[in-house]
């Protein structure tokens, strides 16, 4: 990680203040506490950065603890991926991964405790007469009429939800607050509920779990959290954390900060969305390299150092906005820029013949593995007398600004000789299926004597031997939406209408230089002249296959 001292925001400034004032006994302890119904998205990835980040700098500790209360919409596989991420992004969490399943014994003996003080009861009203009851806004809510029970037949009613004697939807704990309140979260909020589910942690010894706003501030309190870091939709919540710590028999205090989550455009990044969006296969996987998600980002290119540098671009404060993508791909950019070797790779490619080469002549040439960083090294490649250069770079006429081969005019093969175009062979539809070109051998390393009147070289392209290029597969990503806010749709509308349908484009007829056979996945390039690539994870020994990560430049206009 870095040394550079991490700037300043609010919640530094709370953190500072308290550390001055002797709060905590000067300990510092953060948590990153993800609930395992989806993969980690880039929204995420800055709350990791805070919390992982805070710990530290002031040397706390940060624990990961999964709030595991619905088994419901719950996974194994999710448990394993938000792990996997958090530690590749750079991070390590303090002791043992944490579970919050860990506590229900706890958790349900605190629940208790409130009954017996008179402010848990427990509720037989539907879930829909629970809502109607409630209010609104506007409306005040109002009491059940199961409010006034005794401790004693609470008591009795817990207990027989916990035995399973009762069925889902029959009855709640709620807590004993106030139904007049203009905060609806403190309008009684539940507590419990029936769900005879097996959980992945606890199997099926519990039938009844407790809610995420009652576990949450306990999970902390038990943990000696002394910073929860969450983000501006738990501000309305924060009322009732503080009431379930307060009423609680436990011995910490933590308090719960909130700061603006990160709205990327272009994106979503609600987890039933991302779900649907692979349930319903609008998208491969959870780690689509055009999904938001942490895995998504990876498999596409990002490194964790970019996506870190990202979210400190951000910033933290209490502000909403919508960050430009821009931003993001300007990150992995600049990274790669410095860090990526260089490749040549034709994408679309169009055969040269070199009339003048030998037969069964090849050399090696010298190229820099960077041209910006002489340590990286040099490679070496093979050039023969057939090659290929991408169909693009090829005109039969063309005006002065085309800077590539035309026809009876010349340009330089990056890193070889200067080749001029003599002639082209067409196919019956009249398609250009070859070029016939000579080359001058005293151009090795040097420019050409302007003389003949034959002027400046157009440019320099790049190439591959046909004889030794290695096939490969080249996997182009657009935005997988059209507008800069997918969920503004019109009436009856919905944000799978604003996919852009040409979000991915298959190569799979690409040839790129040898000296990339057998490199591994997730090995990044810059493909000299057409962006930067990475190893997807499906490449085999016979067929690499490449995701783009990002172009050389910035293609698309930024949102004001």
């Amino acid at each position: 990680m870095s040394e550079t001292k991490a700037p300043s925001n609010f919640i530094r400034q709370i953190i500072d203040r308290d550390l001055a004032e002797g709060k905590n006994d000067g300990r510092v302890v953060t948590r990153f506490p993800p609930e395992p119904n989806g993969y980690l998205h880039i929204g995420h990835a800055k709350s990791i950065c805070l919390n992982f980040g805070i710990a530290e700098s002031y040397n706390g500790n940060c624990n990961l603890r999964f709030d595991d209360t619905n088994p419901e919409k719950e996974e194994e596989e999710y448990i394993q991926s938000i792990e996997r991420d958090v530690q590749w992004l750079g991070f390590q969490w303090s002791g043992d991964v944490r579970f919050a399943s860990n506590y229900f014994d706890r958790l349900y003996e605190l629940a208790v405790g409130l009954i017996k003080k008179g402010l848990a009861y427990v509720d037989s009203l539907s879930p829909e007469q629970i809502a109607e009851y409630r209010g609104n806004f506007t409306t005040p809510g109002k009491d059940s009429p199961y409010r006034g029970r005794s401790v004693e037949e609470n008591l009795a009613l817990f207990e027989k939800m916990r035995a399973g004697e009762l069925d889902e939807g029959e009855a709640v704990l709620r807590a004993r607050i106030d139904m007049q309140s203009p905060n609806l979260t403190l309008r009684d909020p539940i507590l419990y509920r029936i769900r005879k589910k097996v959980h992945h942690q606890t199997g099926d010894k519990w039938v009844i779990y407790p809610m995420y706003d009652f576990t949450h501030p306990l999970s902390d309190a038990i943990e000696g959290v002394t910073h929860s870091l969450c983000t501006l939709e738990f501000e309305e919540h924060r009322p009732f954390y503080d009431w379930v710590v307060a009423n609680t028999d436990v011995e910490a205090a933590p308090r719960q900060y909130e700061f603006a989550r990160l709205n990327l455009n272009y994106t979503v990044t609600s987890k039933r969305k991302l779900k649907q969006l692979v349930d319903e296969g609008h998208v491969q996987s959870w780690d689509d390299p055009r999904m938001p998600t942490i895995s998504g980002l990876r498999r596409r290119g990002y490194t964790p150092a970019s996506i870190r540098t990202f979210c400190e671009s951000v910033g933290v404060s209490r502000a909403d906005s919508v960050v430009d993508m821009g931003m993001l791909e300007a990150a992995i950019r600049d990274d790669l820029n410095q860090h990526a070797p260089r490749a040549m790779c034709v994408l679309n490619p169009l055969k040269v013949v070199i009339e003048n080469w030998p037969e069964d002549h090849e050399e090696s040439l010298t190229a820099p593995v960077h041209p910006q960083n002489e340590a990286m090294g040099t490679r070496q490649v093979p050039m023969t007398r057939e090659v290929y250069i991408d169909r693009e770079d090829f005109r039969e006429e063309a005006n002065k600004k085309f800077k590539r081969l035309v026809l009876g005019d010349r340009v330089r093969l990056r890193y070889g000789y200067v080749v001029r175009a003599t002639d082209v062979v067409k196919d019956a539809d009249g398609d250009i299926v070859e070029v016939r070109c000579s080359y001058d051998p005293e151009t090795l390393g040097k420019n050409p004597e302007n003389d003949e009147g034959q002027g400046k070289l157009r440019g320099v392209i790049h190439w591959v031997s046909a004889s030794k290029a290695l096939p490969c597969e080249v996997r182009q990503y657009d935005r997988l939406f059209l507008t800069a806010n997918p969920n503004k749709t019109g009436e009856g509308g919905s944000f799978l209408d604003n996919i852009n349908p040409d979000s991915l484009r298959v190569l799979d007829q690409c040839l790129v230089e040898p000296g990339l056979r057998g490199v591994l996945a997730e090995t990044r390039y810059q493909f000299e002249r057409e962006g930067y690539f990475c190893v997807d994870p499906s490449s085999t020994d016979d067929k690499l296959v490449f995701n783009q990560t990002v172009g050389l430049r910035e293609s698309w206009p930024r949102q004001d």
